[in-house]
């Protein structure tokens, strides 16, 4: 709604108001042919299309289209099914071409695109230009997608061989047997904070890592002790109650102190994870070796995700997907916070059941 002092309530100063309904938080706009409503719902996980099933639109806008979970994006086009004036409008960054939201939604719809580049962003100072554009360059894929908006598939993807169609389970299988449940962390002070609930299972003759809850968060900068209550008294009791276990342990990455001294104040005392800094394999070291577990894990059918209807996998996906190593093969420290969590997680779950 504000967008940086560039939204709604800058366009539209003094005639707007903010109010909440049966129907949730909106804003009441005031115009010259009457009043209009605008909701805003989240659209990231599984079941977040049930916030606003049985509404009906006059039009939608769909904010970072290509991060919202496709029950979301399908419901909100059948709310707008009556409208008199029937517009969709999305933005986003230029996915990969393969990407489910160009064929299932763009190559489907009537649709008319417009192009931008940060060029085109009143918010960037030029100096900030040329900040973004120095940091874009020392990788030619983020050149091409985040400062020139082309849709480009990312050289040298570590995980390329996930496949949502089938490392994305609706629920754990019913046959399978829960050995343990686990916290997985990665997060800092300045950066993003992922932690994520994981089940090691024995189903199908073999050991499997099960990613079935993951709390994200890269907004504001907020001192370690809120996303700490957050882990501490919500997330943690979610799953807990959600899977009926309690942990064996939280691991969470060695240079995030901040985050494990708030989460004892909390009551919940951590480990160092392993973050394969003394690994050795074969002509593998470090985190080469870590990454080459969690490749192992998807390519054999070892590693799933588990939908979840209050913390989805919506920024593990986004960094899987963008998660590459550079022109000397090594991996770009960039999109990688629940990807070093999920590489603690496997290297975890390998040490301990695989190679044994």
């Amino acid at each position: 709604m504000d967008c940086d002092g560039l939204g709604l309530m800058a366009i539209f100063p003094g005639l707007w108001s903010m109010h909440h309904d049966d129907y949730g938080d909106h804003m009441l706009l005031r115009t010259p042919k009457g009043d209009k409503r605008i909701y805003y719902k989240g659209g990231g996980k599984a079941d977040s299309h049930k916030s606003f099933t049985g509404m009906s639109f006059g039009s939608v806008f769909f904010c970072e289209i290509n991060l919202l979970h496709m029950n979301a994006i399908q419901e909100a086009f059948r709310r707008t099914m009556a409208a008199k004036k029937r517009w969709h409008i999305a933005d986003l960054n230029p996915p990969a071409p393969n990407h489910p939201v160009i064929s299932e939604v763009f190559e489907v719809q009537d649709t008319r695109w417009t192009h931008w580049t940060p060029e085109d962003n009143p918010a960037l100072t030029e100096e900030r230009k040329q900040e973004l554009f120095a940091t874009l360059s020392k990788n030619r894929y983020l050149l091409q997608r985040d400062w020139y908006g082309m849709r480009v598939i990312p050289e040298g993807v570590i995980y390329s061989m996930f496949d949502p169609t089938r490392h994305i389970l609706q629920s754990i299988p019913k046959d399978a047997r829960i050995a343990e449940m686990f916290f997985s962390g990665d997060g800092g002070l300045t950066d993003a904070t992922s932690v994520s609930c994981n089940l090691i299972v024995q189903h199908d003759g073999k050991w499997k890592l099960l990613r079935v809850a993951n709390w994200y968060y890269d907004g504001p900068q907020k001192a370690m002790s809120v996303p700490a209550r957050e882990l501490a008294e919500e997330f943690a009791p979610w799953c807990r109650n959600r899977f009926g276990l309690r942990e064996s342990c939280w691991k969470i990455d060695p240079a995030c102190k901040a985050l494990r001294k708030e989460l004892e104040l909390f009551g919940v005392f951590t480990d160092q994870a392993d973050n394969n800094a003394r690994d050795i394999r074969g002509p593998s070291k470090g985190i080469r070796v870590g990454i080459e577990y969690l490749q192992s894990a998807i390519a054999e059918g070892r590693f799933f995700l588990v939908e979840s209807s209050r913390y989805g996998h919506a920024d593990f996906l986004r960094e899987i997907g963008m998660y590459c190593v550079d022109e000397r093969g090594n991996p770009v420290d960039a999109y990688n916070h629940a990807m070093d969590e999920g590489r603690y997680a496997c290297t975890y779950f390998y040490k301990n059941y695989v190679l044994l």
